[in-house]
Formats: C-alpha cells, structure tokens, sequence
C-alpha cells in the first residue's frame, strides 16, 4: 500500500543525542543501536528515503522518550520542550508535504503546556502533542504528575479548542520504582510488560481524544466501574462518571497498532511495520471485514484524525 501515515517516529536534538544511548539501550537491538541514535537526530535524512522506499507517505515525529517528561524541573522542562519544537520544525520546515510534527510538551503547568500546544499548532502546523503518560516532578524527580486530575481541564479543554489530538505514551520505569520493580527483570522493561501496564489512568478522563491503548479489557473494566465502583460511589457520595467507558472510548479515543505488527504481534520499526502490512495485506484485509478498512488503518483514519492534506501518494 502506498501513502501510509507513520508517526511515533522518534527525534532528538542532535547535542542531546548521546545522552539517550542509555535509554535506546533498553529498547533497541544492540546491532541496530547505532544506527538509531544516528536516525533520531536526522529526520529527513535517510530515514525519510527509507520512508519513500517503504511506502510511506507521511511521517509524524515526536520527541524521544523520556523527553521532557523526564526532566523534573518545571523551568529546565519547559525550555527543553519549547526548544525541541522549534528545532524539529525548523528541520521538517522545507518538508512539509511529507513530513509533520506533534509538539513535545512540560506537563508541570497545565496552563503553560496549553499555551505552548497552541503556539505549536498555529505556529509550525503540529498535529497535536505527545506527551509520556505521567510528568517527573519533585527535587528527587520522584513526584509524579498524572494529567486526570481537575488541575488539567485548562489544559483538555485548550485541545479540545484547536481540536488536536494527545498521543498518550508509555513511560519508561526509572528510579525507585525501576529498582524495585525492574532491576532484576531488565528484559521486561517497554512492550514485552512496562509500556502495558502504565498506559493508564490517563485515558480515563473524559472529553478529549487521545489513543495508545488497544481495549481488550473494555468489559472486564466496564463490568467493575458499573457494578461494583458506581455503587460505592454513591454510597460515599464520590464522583462517577456519568456515562459508562464505552461512550468516552467511542467518540474520543483513537486506537493505534502500537508496535503489534501482526496479524494474530513482532517487532517496532519502519521496516518491520511496512512489511507486516503490505506482505500480509490479502489477509489483513480479511481480518479487518474488508479493502476499505484495510485502507482506514493504512492511513485515511490518520488523515482525518490529523486533518493531513495532499501529500505524496495519498490517494494511491
């Protein structure tokens, strides 16, 4: 399939680039290493020909993990998000027919990070933010900030102003919470069990659209919150949502492969992905009830979702 929209394509600024071999180091293949950590900091060198060559007809890049939510200093966060913007729009700038750009974003200010997604947005044309599913804060950077709280509606209600999308991704174990938990389960660490089990709470506030969480467990959550928690609710006189999770799920969450590129689950790369997808597009197509909403998942859902124009091969 030709004109495929990618993103969660990772960049960093190229002075910081080393400083995030450590991190990539959990995640990549020791042989692919290198060339990773030469990939983040060129956008639309040859990643963008491998791109082409694949197929693709839109990337998207976002800021590397643990980007600025790692950092636990509002103002040093603040200023390295509003400097990776304006690099990678500078960088994507001449590329604009292929190439896009969600905004990276300090999540210590609700106000401040509603400010910065709108300078993005109306500025360089972002498709909206990703944001790592919870903030580092504190002096230890042990203090974590989760965006559910009502601290943040100043911050949901400015996207849902310039209705852009929040890509929600997974953070990477640290500090005490890596040492318990991780330490001596090192290999377990990203897709195989840490990116699944911090995907959440953060999509459960209503009102906004945000993705990175395939619901296989709708019922089992559903069952608990209607039967079990909203009756405790009212019991204590606590909050509830009015409706029940399918409704907030149906109309304001997009969901994403997420690096399960399989038809019944591999690997994360270009490479992996495109070829997943085109080798077994007889079969995808089968399993997604036909040719159209083989289409949806290859990119038309992404071009309404980030409201994408002409770009090359899009309509092939």
């Amino acid at each position: 399939m030709r004109g495929k929209v990618n993103f969660e394509e990772a960049f960093e600024l190229p002075t910081l680039a080393e400083s995030s071999r450590t991190q990539a180091s959990k995640f990549i293949a020791p042989a692919d290493l290198d060339r990773y950590m030469e990939h983040i900091k060129d956008p639309t060198g040859a990643r963008l020909q491998e791109a082409t060559d694949r197929g693709i007809g839109y990337t998207i890049y976002s800021h590397t993990v643990p980007g600025v939510q790692g950092i636990s200093d509002k103002r040093e966060a603040e200023e390295h998000a509003r400097r990776g913007n304006d690099w990678i729009a500078s960088e994507i700038r001449d590329y604009r027919e292929r190439v896009g750009a969600f905004a990276a974003l300090s999540m210590h200010d609700p106000a401040q990070a509603a400010g910065e997604l709108e300078r993005c947005v109306k500025m360089y044309g972002f498709h909206g933010a990703l944001v790592n599913n919870f903030q580092h804060a504190g002096e230890d950077g042990e203090t974590y900030l989760f965006y559910d709280q009502p601290d943040y509606d100043v911050f949901w209600t400015k996207c849902v102003e310039l209705d852009v999308p929040v890509y929600l991704h997974p953070s990477a174990p640290t500090g005490r919470y890596y040492e318990q938990m991780y330490a001596q389960r090192k290999y377990l660490v990203g897709p195989p069990l840490s990116f699944a089990k911090r995907r959440l709470p953060a999509p459960f506030r209503p009102n906004n659209k945000r993705r990175e969480h395939i619901p296989f467990d709708f019922w089992w959550i559903n069952h608990w919150l209607q039967d079990v928690e909203r009756l405790l609710a009212e019991k204590n006189g606590d909050f509830m949502c009015k409706r029940d999770i399918y409704h907030y799920f149906k109309r304001n969450i997009w969901v994403t492969t997420s690096g399960h590129f399989s038809t019944e689950a591999v690997a994360f790369r270009i490479s992996a992905g495109c070829g997943w997808f085109d080798g077994e597009e007889e079969s995808l197509i089968e399993a997604l009830g036909g040719e159209d909403r083989y289409m949806m998942v290859g990119r038309e859902n992404a071009k309404r979702l980030f409201g994408l124009g002409k770009y090359p091969d899009c309509d092939a």
